[in-house]
């Protein structure tokens, strides 16, 4: 595992990616979320490695963050997705996680949730 930080300082200014935060700030406004990809993808990759000699699926909790640009990263790599409703099905779905890869967990359920979720043919 790698101590390297993907959020740099260089000469007292952050950096992402090799872009400097206070320029996307200037582009986006403020606030705003800055996530690396470069991270997203190196640290799935290490847990991945960590689990290699198991029969795992790894399963990225969809409410800890529901970016679309995250989650579809996360499918690329061939995670699976934690997720608590049906928005958070539809969310994983339209990222590219494919139903056999969705665990749907939690309370307070209603039928036609749960009717979704068996319809889309998910895997837990």
């Amino acid at each position: 595992m790698t101590n390297k930080t993907h959020f740099p300082y260089l000469n007292k200014q952050m950096f992402a990616e090799n872009v400097a935060i206070s320029d996307i700030a200037k582009q986006v406004g403020t606030p705003f979320y800055c996530y690396s990809n470069t991270a997203i993808v190196q640290n799935f990759q290490q847990y991945q490695q960590a689990f290699s000699d198991q029969n795992t699926l790894i399963c990225y909790a969809v409410k800890a963050n529901g970016n679309q640009a995250v989650l579809s990263t996360l499918a690329k790599l061939g995670s699976g997705a934690d997720v608590v409703s049906m928005g958070e099905i539809r969310r994983a779905r339209c990222a590219g996680i494919p139903a056999n890869k969705i665990v749907y967990s939690g309370v307070a359920k209603t039928e036609a949730e749960i009717e979704y979720a068996l319809s889309e043919g998910i895997f837990q």
